[in-house]
């Protein structure tokens, strides 16, 4: 069981996260503490954290993560899948823990991550990839890498945490604006078709807006393949019935203006000129193609 082998421990903290403070900090190493003999690290540039997860491979016999999703998507890029993964959510969102049914609280999370150490808890998930790029769960190729790009030149307020919802909300109402309501085909994805924008994800929901789930695959399961979603085509007044789709859980799988592709291991999205990628939030610039791929039962999580 897990909980035999499990002694040495590193836990990786991204000190900027917008819920991460000293005082949390010491509270969940005193949490995570009970099950093991740990050691902190904290990470000082970006990309760092995925050295760190590849370095606590190497030295420990469980890798934690106290960070927001970039810190989460750049430590499962230094994984090696055999050391299990404990997350505790750092950021806003923390798409993946609380996907995968971790507390919100840092506190409270770090307590059930010691018990699934102790107890011997493990789940194993698949992971995609896109040009090389792990990611956890969700990437995408159009509007919602062009919502994260237009996030993140916002910047951050002093206490270090994002725009909220609302701030968001409007970009997405700016960006719709912008293109009079609609949102013509760019892309073609391998086998699927055109689309005006190419949503993967890894697991449902795709993310969280606030306390609300957004479920753009709502068949995704982080034990299969990848799904891929896309509107062929955003016409006016098309967005409210898209965001209907995403807010109830269901009808895009059969809706005639989207495209949807389940349980896939690998595709490719070819874009007509080069749009903005995101993975697990991150910006990763503009590309032409994006080859995705899942690695299904990639690494352990704890749970």
């Amino acid at each position: 069981m897990l909980a035999a082998i499990v002694r040495d421990a590193v836990l990786i903290v991204n000190p900027y996260a917008s819920a991460v403070t000293e005082a949390r900090v010491r509270g969940v190493e005193r949490s995570l503490a009970r099950a093991v003999r740990l050691r902190t690290v904290l990470t000082e540039r970006q990309g760092h954290a995925t050295d760190l997860a590849h370095e606590a491979c190497e030295e420990a016999d469980v890798v934690f993560v106290y960070a927001g999703d970039g810190g989460y998507n750049e430590a499962l890029n230094g994984l090696d899948g055999v050391h299990p993964v404990g997350l505790v959510p750092g950021g806003g969102a923390s798409v993946l823990p609380r996907a995968l049914g971790i507390a919100s609280r840092p506190a409270d999370a770090a307590e059930q991550l010691a018990d699934a150490v102790l107890a011997g808890r493990a789940r194993r998930i698949s992971l995609g990839r896109v040009n090389g790029r792990r990611f956890g769960f969700s990437a995408g190729v159009g509007i919602d890498a062009e919502l994260v790009r237009r996030m993140d030149a916002l910047g951050r307020a002093e206490d270090g945490k994002r725009p909220g919802d609302l701030r968001f909300a409007w970009t997405l109402i700016g960006y719709v604006a912008e293109r009079r309501g609609r949102i013509s085909p760019a892309l073609d994805v391998t086998g699927l078709g055109r689309a005006a924008f190419a949503l993967v994800a890894n697991g449902d929901p795709y993310t969280y807006v606030g306390p609300v789930p957004l479920r753009v695959a709502p068949e995704a399961r982080f034990e299969l393949g990848l799904d891929v979603v896309g509107a062929r085509e955003l016409r006016p007044g098309a967005l409210p019935r898209f965001l209907t789709y995403v807010l109830r859980g269901g009808g895009q799988q059969t809706a005639d203006d989207v495209l949807y592709g389940h349980d896939l291991d690998a595709f490719e999205v070819a874009c007509d000129a080069p749009m903005p990628l995101q993975v697990d939030g991150e910006d990763l610039g503009d590309v032409e193609r994006a080859v995705f791929e899942c690695e299904r039962d990639a690494i352990s999580v704890l749970v």
